[in-house]
């Protein structure tokens, strides 16, 4: 599943247009690809009333606080691979309370975004090795961009289990 994910992030950093580049393109097409899905992770988690973190669908799979937590820790540790540092933060998969796992995610969600900022089209094309691949940071950080979204769609299940409007669902006024 990893080396989907992975492939799939390499493959959209080598479709686009290569005049990008000149201008950072790629980085900046990273940024919003992550300005996008954190704003509806960070979205679900406020949303989401407390009662409702403990809620799993079935017993095999991660209660919806648990994925939350995954969210963070998995944030953590891919964006510390590209910043060539050891996660700053973790745990918190195995944290229960909201307040514990917004904050976590927001902490990590600041660190990914601290991360990318340090990041220009040169810079994001220096490789560094993640789950034992080597490639280059802007496709590993495409990486954390598939990962969130694929575990998005877990939560947007969920809520819709329980009746609630995902983020990325809701109307804007």
């Amino acid at each position: 599943m990893h080396r989907a994910l992975i492939l799939a992030g390499t493959f959209a950093l080598a479709t686009l247009p290569s005049s990008a580049s000149a201008q950072d393109g790629y980085t900046k097409a990273a940024k919003a690809q992550f300005d996008m899905i954190k704003t509806n992770i960070v979205k679900t988690a406020a949303k989401v009333p407390e009662e409702l973190y403990s809620f799993k669908p079935t017993p095999e799979v991660r209660s919806l606080g648990e994925l939350i937590g995954h969210v963070a820790d998995a944030n953590f540790l891919i964006c510390s691979a590209v910043a060539g540092e050891k996660p700053p933060q973790g745990g918190f998969e195995k944290k229960t309370s909201k307040a514990e796992l917004s904050k976590g995610l927001n902490d990590a969600i600041a660190y990914c975004d601290k991360v990318l900022a340090s990041l220009d089209d040169a810079k994001g094309a220096a490789t560094v090795t993640l789950f034992g691949m080597t490639m280059p940071k802007l496709s590993v950080m495409y990486f954390n961009v598939a990962h969130n979204n694929e575990h998005y769609g877990n939560l947007v299940t969920y809520m819709r289990l329980k009746g609630i409007v995902p983020p990325s669902s809701e109307r804007n006024p």
